[in-house]
């Protein structure tokens, strides 16, 4: 069998973060530290709206005659790996909801974002253009007509992509949408069906499940539900949402499942009971380069773990947490993500998505190598057979025990954990959200 040709038939989506060219120090990230073969398809966010036209957010993002500018020092990767495609995304939690519903009220606005887009898209060198809306219906400035309305704008950019290609004869502009993860979110923004008719490919946010705004711990993003869990705490997983995108009409080859390279965390009340749902008093302490409360890139949670911190494992959403005193971080590691790709290429998935290439270990200080989250990502993409991922199955409930304490060390990759769980059960669903650019 061709690995080669199963690895390339996978989408490898992977976000780019404007902003994370000022952190300071080895958390600065810039265009030049991405790897041009670790993803099929990189996204730079985000650009904005401004009326009825995208409108780039930084203030170095377009270049001027004094200056090469973000977009051009992105999609110079281009000349390095030629079948590497790049698209912007606009939207984003901060943008909201608001402007992408005024936008999009009338068939006369639609039409002059479409027309413009392209226009912006060809000028900067773009190969597509991925909608991050948050979330139709939803949130301060939304209408019901929203629902509706989503489906008339990805329409209306269809037809002006398609008409171009046909006018230019330049490859079609790509189509493409963030979508939630939560339930509710879904059913009140999303037509499933008729979005099929427009897009090329959705990124399924299967991360933010959980976090600080809530006041018990939780994981930002377990596979499988947690042992006991029933009506809306059953779906903040990855195995529900991703299937009930499918269930809805979305065709599993046309999603990227999203993985994420960071944690989030809470301060435990009691840091003598740290299990899953302990009950959390505040956000957990802000990163040292990424300076957001209940947040850490995956590089500041190596940190964590090389001073102290203890790995745990919850089996049944095969995910770790990591605990120093207070602090609790639901995050990814090399091995829960390789389980990850295993269930998305199972399932026959489209490929992965990740939020965000700046939040691995782009530096190797983990001791693991540079990028080794993205790296267990294209190597298990690579690879062939393996069990079948399938939710733990458990006749009683298992109990918290404590781990013993493992540390990150530069002579291995991967660390075998014990097995912590609890058997509460879990909030429903939170209103809200996010530092960096998804929420459920």
């Amino acid at each position: 069998m061709n690995m080669d040709y199963i690895f390339d038939s996978y989408r490898r989506v992977c976000y780019h973060t404007n902003w994370s060219q000022y952190r300071t120090s080895t958390g600065k990230f810039m265009p030049t530290d991405i790897g041009p073969d670790f993803c099929t398809h990189l996204i730079y966010s985000f650009a904005k709206l401004q009326g009825n036209k995208l409108h780039s957010f930084e203030w170095n993002d377009e270049s001027t005659p004094w200056m090469k500018g973000m977009y051009a020092k992105f999609n110079e990767l281009k000349t390095q790996n030629p079948n590497l495609k790049t698209l912007i995304a606009v939207g984003g939690w901060t943008l909201g909801s608001k402007p992408f519903s005024h936008m999009s009220a009338t068939d006369a606005d639609r039409r002059e974002f479409a027309r413009t887009s392209v226009a912006f898209l060809r000028n900067h060198d773009f190969d597509g253009l991925d909608i991050d809306w948050e979330y139709p219906t939803k949130r301060s400035g939304s209408t019901t007509a929203d629902k509706r309305n989503y489906i008339e704008l990805l329409k209306i950019l269809k037809q002006e992509f398609d008409a171009e290609t046909k006018t230019t004869g330049k490859p079609k502009l790509i189509l493409s949408a963030a979508v939630p993860a939560g339930k509710s979110n879904i059913d009140s923004g999303y037509n499933i069906p008729e979005m099929v008719k427009y897009l090329e490919m959705v990124n399924l946010m299967t991360y933010d499940l959980h976090g600080s705004w809530e006041t018990k711990t939780g994981h930002n993003s377990g596979l499988f539900k947690h042992t006991g869990e029933t009506g809306d705490a059953a779906s903040m997983n990855l195995d529900w949402a991703a299937n009930y995108w499918v269930k809805g009409g979305m065709p599993a080859s046309m999603i990227n499942v999203g993985l994420a390279m960071y944690g989030r965390g809470f301060t435990l009340r009691n840091p003598g009971s740290h299990g899953l749902e302990s009950p959390s008093r505040s956000p957990s302490d802000a990163g040292p380069f990424t300076g957001e409360k209940g947040f850490m890139a995956y590089y500041e949670i190596c940190e964590l773990l090389q001073t102290g911190g203890t790995r745990h494992y919850l089996a049944d959403q095969m995910v770790p947490y990591v605990v120093k005193g207070s602090q609790w971080i639901g995050y990814e590691d090399v091995d829960s993500i390789r389980t990850k790709v295993k269930y998305i290429k199972q399932h026959g998935f489209g490929g992965t998505m990740i939020w965000a290439l700046d939040l691995d270990d782009f530096h190797g200080n983990c001791g693991q190598g540079k990028f080794p989250l993205i790296n267990a990502i294209n190597d298990e993409l690579k690879r062939s057979g393996g069990p079948v991922i399938q939710p733990v199955q458990q006749s009683t409930p298992l109990v918290n025990s404590q781990t013993t304490t493992q540390h990150l060390t530069t002579t291995s990759t991967t660390i075998k954990p014990k097995v912590i769980n609890t058997t509460k059960g879990v909030s429903k669903e939170a209103a809200v959200i996010n530092g960096g650019g998804c929420i459920y």
